[in-house]
């Protein structure tokens, strides 16, 4: 099944590849894309966020969407289309087979979205989300401390699912994920850190990725904060250029 914004943004990709759109130059706004594809705003909205996900085009809160600057059209143009390893969520539960993963539900609770988050989720700003916050352990060791945001219209959550894997409830739901678009970053330990054994102290360095996760239809589900002791984390990346 060919979902309407994967033809959208390949549209587009081909458009940027042939020059249409020159690197660092804006693009037409969602409306104008809209338009010229005989679509919704929600669908250009799909499809900008796999461009970006590509690493082809950049998003500028306020002004626009952008072609990168460092982007060659044409140049390994075949990458392009398709969501890279390390672009593709991951959780404990994956990262971590064979092992004893569990999991400290400390909040989850629901809430109307701030204007940021609605805008992230494509939903609309009186639509609740849930509030998920929990400690994994792998092996009894502390992994990670996870933050997330997901609208309650993906799914059902209970703390037992939260106590488990979320990815594998949503795929039991027949929700197949795609990818997303991940920031990864060292952090300072907070005082919430401390208390979550995510680092000894605070100002100690952390492993900060976020992320924002979304289904195959384009659908974003989830924003997400993880964070990791740096004395046992590390990502492993096979790059060709």
């Amino acid at each position: 099944m060919a979902y309407k914004y994967k033809e959208v943004a390949d549209g587009l990709r081909k458009e940027i590849n042939s020059g249409k759109y020159a690197p660092g130059e804006l693009m037409p706004d969602q409306n104008q894309i809209a338009a010229d594809y005989n679509t919704t705003r929600i669908t250009v909205h799909k499809a900008l966020q796999l461009l970006i996900v590509e690493g082809m085009v950049y998003s500028k809160r306020g002004s626009g969407t952008f072609v990168k600057k460092d982007y060659e059209p044409g140049k390994n143009s075949s990458k392009f289309g398709k969501v890279s390893p390390i672009d593709k969520p991951f959780g404990a539960t994956l990262t971590n087979q064979g092992k004893k993963v569990t999991s400290k539900v400390l909040e989850l609770s629901a809430r109307i979205p701030t204007a940021k988050e609605a805008d992230q989720l494509i939903i609309a700003p009186t639509e609740p989300v849930y509030v998920i916050r929990r400690v994994r352990f792998v092996n009894g060791e502390v992994f990670a401390y996870e933050h997330t945001i997901m609208p309650t219209s993906i799914t059902t959550l209970t703390k037992t699912v939260l106590e488990g894997s979320i990815y594998a409830h949503l795929q039991k739901d027949g929700l197949s994920i795609e990818g997303s678009h991940r920031i990864i970053s060292a952090g300072a330990a907070t005082e919430e850190d401390v208390e979550n054994g995510i680092a000894t102290k605070v100002e100690q360095p952390v492993l900060v990725i976020r992320q924002l996760s979304y289904l195959d239809d384009g659908q974003p589900f989830e924003i997400s904060e993880s964070r990791f002791p740096y004395k046992t984390s590390s990502i492993t990346a096979d790059i060709t250029l």
